[in-house]
């Protein structure tokens, strides 16, 4: 997901991608929202949202091995979309920049682990709780901004993280412990978010930067669980193979169709699209995944939908006014 310089209202940057999706830088804003970036995005967005319904498919099959393929079958996916645009030339200088490769091993890194825990968390049964952390991203990166990047938050946003801080506070007292799945998510996410701006790359070559890194270590994963006999990939189960063979397209997909439809939207159409997906996952785990949503849950989701809405509201009413000047 992606940060650049916003208006005061966005926190400085922000993380416009799913915690689930690696990075994209965010565009300039734009004049007018396109009705093709719209329907990118919003195709983006319903793809995210729909992820956990994937997921829980392969929560049978270890982790790592899930997260081996989706990062071996990305690969070529991300690589043929540069081809086609015909930007590999920024991917080049990157390759040949050390200081660039290094901020790339630390995002790869990161959004390994991000990705790691997400995977995890929907197999395990949490999916709430990773609706919770994906709602708890945007104001975790308003407090990044204000501790490393020296901006200052508005009352609002200061009303928004302290709701934030109550709803965690819920949902610890009433599970006895924090909620680190939630946590997790928002954090790890959070540090992606920041380091993804020291590594000034578009946002398909950033993905393929990142996920180019992590294939050596995602074939030898493979590979392993292949000579270990643990594996599912081709291993008598058509069904495991196509689903292991999925998680590129699951994986990339959403993530290009974002970086393209961002293009051409404006950044407050973006900041108010960005719920989409963690509503999707939070109905998800609600109606299909039938996960319990007691009392204390019900109250931390309405304190950070409450604040949420006092993040959002000042980037509502500006994106309102500009629309009725058009």
């Amino acid at each position: 997901m992606t940060i650049a310089r916003l208006p005061k209202q966005h926190g400085g940057y922000t993380a416009t991608l799913m915690s689930d999706n690696p990075a994209a830088v965010v565009p300039q804003a734009q004049p007018q929202d396109t009705r093709a970036g719209f329907f990118f995005a919003l195709s983006a967005y319903l793809l995210w949202g729909f992820l956990p319904m994937f997921m829980k498919a392969v929560a049978h099959i270890p982790v790592i091995e899930v997260l081996a393929h989706r990062v071996i079958w990305s690969v070529p996916i991300a690589g043929a979309v540069l081809v086609w645009l015909g930007r590999t030339a920024d991917l080049k200088k990157a390759l040949r920049t050390p200081s660039m490769v290094a901020m790339a091993m630390v995002t790869a890194a990161l959004i390994s682990v991000n990705w790691g825990i997400y995977v995890w968390a929907i197999g395990a049964g949490r999916a709430l709780e990773t609706a919770l952390g994906y709602y708890i991203n945007p104001l975790f990166s308003i407090f990044l901004a204000a501790l490393f990047l020296g901006e200052r938050p508005s009352r609002l946003q200061l009303a928004a993280i302290a709701l934030a801080c109550v709803a965690v506070g819920v949902v610890t007292w009433e599970a006895g412990g924090l909620p680190v799945v939630s946590l997790a998510l928002a954090v790890s996410w959070g540090f992606y978010a920041l380091a993804r701006r020291a590594l000034p790359i578009g946002p398909n070559q950033g993905f393929f930067l990142e996920i180019l890194i992590l294939s050596p270590f995602a074939l030898a994963a493979a590979l392993w669980f292949g000579a270990s006999g643990g594996g599912h990939f081709f291993a008598g189960n058509l069904a495991d193979t196509a689903l292991l063979l999925a998680c590129g397209v699951v994986t990339a997909v959403p993530l290009m169709l974002y970086a393209n439809g961002a293009k051409g939207l404006r950044l407050s159409t973006i900041g108010i699209m960005q719920y989409i997906a963690p509503t999707m996952i939070f109905l998800t785990a609600v109606f299909v995944f039938h996960e319990p949503f007691s009392t204390g849950r019900a109250i931390a989701f309405a304190l950070i939908w409450t604040a949420l809405a006092l993040y959002t509201a000042p980037t509502l009413i500006a994106h309102r006014r500009r629309g009725g000047q058009a």
